[in-house]
């Protein structure tokens, strides 16, 4: 009996938690891929590996891509990472906290070894409702990229290979990711959302990923177990 497979985007984070544990509950035999991209929040790296042990990943890989080579947001150059808009989820500007073209060279890798492990289906932890406002979390950008998977490769040219995007939290908002991350029961502590952490770990609480993690957890009436 052949065992349905799936490559997972596990960042250490709320959302790619969820979606990990999401993933296995519908019976994919995860792979876990993970990336050091020269985030100034390695700490994620840590719970990462945490939450793939735990949750029970069939493999955890740690691939290293510098974007500190190119720069260009807070959280790979000296760029100081701003304080949280009031306006949470609202900007009309793209933050400075977006990594250009981070999730296409993610999921790039992630096709790759999508394709070695013959896996149906990539997870992603995009969303699109309480979010950023970062392109490549736009439901137009999975449709485009589950498109170009089956155009750039061998097994999706030459096979019968149809690899699905999947991102099931995209149209969730952050207290609908607490919820199910409940009904799931992830260990919350796990997780590390903050994208200016202390060394220890301890977020900082004015960046916009923890305002927006603690809106969740406050909309949904449930009690955020990270380090305090």
């Amino acid at each position: 009996m052949s065992e349905k497979k799936a490559i997972v985007l596990l960042s250490g984070g709320l959302d790619s938690a969820v979606t990990l544990a999401y993933a296995i509950k519908q019976g994919f035999c995860c792979y876990a891929l993970s990336f050091d991209y020269g985030q100034r929040h390695k700490i994620e790296l840590k719970r990462a590996k945490k939450i793939a042990t735990t949750l029970g990943a069939q493999v955890h890989k740690v691939v290293a891509v510098d974007l500190r080579s190119f720069g260009g947001s807070a959280l790979t150059a000296d760029i100081p990472v701003p304080a949280a808009r009031e306006q949470i989820g609202e900007q009309e500007q793209i933050p400075a906290t977006y990594v250009p073209a981070r999730n296409t060279v993610f999921l790039s890798l992630a096709l790759a070894w999508a394709e070695v492990v013959h896996a149906e289906a990539i997870f992603i932890g995009a969303n699109s409702v309480d979010y950023s406002g970062y392109p490549d979390c736009r439901p137009e950008y999975l449709e485009a990229y589950e498109k170009l998977a089956g155009l750039a490769t061998k097994a999706g040219t030459s096979e019968q290979w149809q690899l699905k995007i999947a991102a099931p939290l995209l149209r969730m908002t952050k207290a609908d990711i607490v919820k199910l991350g409940k009904e799931l029961e992830l260990d919350f502590s796990l997780t590390s959302s903050c994208y200016n952490p202390q060394q220890d770990g301890t977020p900082c609480r004015n960046c916009e990923a923890c305002l927006l993690r603690a809106k969740g957890f406050a909309e949904a009436n449930e009690i955020d177990t990270t380090i305090p």
